[in-house]
């Protein structure tokens, strides 16, 4: 049966066809026959009891940037009369984005990933229900916290903890003078806590996304660091590779793949360093396409299916 779709996401004609996940989603929607609108964020608002869009009617293609997408007119959309929304948009996960999950919320549509649970467990806050899973963690707004846990770990990871995308995120040898003056600057302009995580060595191998679909691993790509570089986001230079799922891989779905369903978070991606997990992406994951072209799982067609399958 054909579904009428929105995709809430960051404007459709500035993504990558050949990378965006967004737009594979789009894709294999349309090849199901789906029928599909496109709002951004700012084109959302509450009006008098009812949520609405000002949406354009969306086809997509495999052609190069700026001709892979064809938009309708603007026409206001009462979100209660779509079958299926996306709520894709990528961080700042900032009041912005907060906002639009609670009007998503409320809008009375069937929302992907669930809005609440997406603003209930951002990606670095997620992780923390699975001590066991995750290297050593902690987050404050307070030096001398900072200062006690690179004490007692070593090395370590520091990055703001509502970041996205390998910015601002810093390694810190133990004997590094820096942190003082890292936390003086983030913290001038930002009221947000920081994130520090005991630096892993085997993050020079790669940083494993693993893709699960209704709480189910469907496939992994391995992210090496550029030369030089800690962070392995392909944002910044890292470099994607094919790898298999490995046994500890499978056993960390395991644990937190029920979770997942039961918040109604259908497509996630999350973050493996050697046997650690580091986070669990929910906001708008990544990998869709790279994964399709490494080994050829259709996982797209696999969230569709997904998607079809709920009442």
């Amino acid at each position: 049966m054909a579904l009428s779709v929105g995709f809430q996401m960051d404007h459709v004609l500035g993504v990558s066809p050949e990378a965006d996940s967004t737009f594979r989603l789009a894709l294999a929607a349309q090849e199901r026959g789906h029928r599909m609108v496109h709002w951004t964020p700012d084109q959302l608002s509450f009006r008098e009891g009812r949520v609405v869009a000002r949406a354009q009617a969306l086809e997509v293609r495999r052609a190069p940037k700026g001709q892979h997408a064809t938009l309708g007119p603007e026409a206001e959309v009462d979100l209660r009369d779509l079958d299926v929304v996306w709520l894709r948009q990528d961080p700042p996960f900032d009041m912005h984005y907060i906002t639009s999950t609670h009007l998503l919320e409320m809008s009375g549509a069937r929302v992907f990933n669930d809005p609440a649970s997406v603003r209930n467990a951002p990606e670095k806050l997620l992780v923390l229900g699975f001590p066991d899973l995750t290297p050593p963690t902690a987050i404050a707004r307070d030096l001398s916290v900072l200062r006690d846990f690179r004490a007692r770990h070593g090395d370590v990871i520091l990055k703001p903890l509502y970041g996205n995308g390998g910015a601002g995120v810093f390694k810190l040898a133990q004997g590094d003078g820096n942190l003082a003056s890292l936390f003086e600057l983030f913290t001038g302009f930002s009221r947000e806590p920081l994130i520090v995580q005991k630096y892993l060595p085997e993050v020079a191998r790669g940083d494993k996304r693993v893709i699960l679909v209704d709480g189910e691993p469907v496939g992994a790509i391995n992210r090496v660091p550029a030369e030089g570089e800690t962070r392995s986001n392909m944002h910044v230079g890292g470099r994607p590779e094919p790898v298999r799922l490995t046994r500890r891989d499978r056993e960390i779905c395991a644990r937190i793949g029920p979770a997942l369903r039961e918040r109604g978070l259908l497509f996630v991606g999350i973050d493996v360093i050697g046997d650690w997990l580091t986070e669990i992406n929910v906001t708008s994951p990544t990998g869709l396409q790279e994964l399709e072209r490494f080994d050829g799982t259709d996982a797209a067609a696999l969230i569709w299916e997904a998607v079809e399958r709920r009442p």
